[in-house]
């Protein structure tokens, strides 16, 4: 899930910067450089306590138990978020920034996921 979304999110913030008709490494360089401060001091710790979880489910578990509900009400808030600001009046260059900052960190993050269940 991640993967995908970060993906997504990646996606969208290249096509913004692509049909910019500015200098696009202006709003590129600050999104790369907040994915890896967002990747590293936040989305680690949370792919961590995931994967703790994880590790400790029965055999056949909750397909939904993955992550704590605390995260799906968490999950439920980005999504607003992001479903807002793509719609409000702010220039998509802008939104280019978090939109990389957002998807590259959780494209990074997920890396963790796959290293762990090629381990088993």
């Amino acid at each position: 899930m991640w993967c995908g979304v970060g993906v997504m999110l990646s996606a969208m913030a290249y096509h913004w910067l692509s049909v910019y008709e500015g200098p696009a490494w202006l709003f590129a360089v600050p999104g790369i450089t907040a994915a890896l401060i967002i990747h590293h001091f936040g989305f680690l710790k949370i792919v961590d306590k995931n994967l703790g979880r994880i590790s400790r489910l029965s055999p056949k578990p909750c397909v939904f138990s993955f992550i704590s509900w605390k995260s799906y009400l968490i999950i439920v808030i980005m999504v607003a978020m992001g479903i807002t600001l793509r719609h409000s009046p702010i220039p998509k260059q802008y939104l280019s920034v978090i939109y990389t900052g957002i998807g590259l960190a959780l494209f990074l993050s997920s890396i963790r996921y796959f290293r762990y269940l090629l381990s088993k």
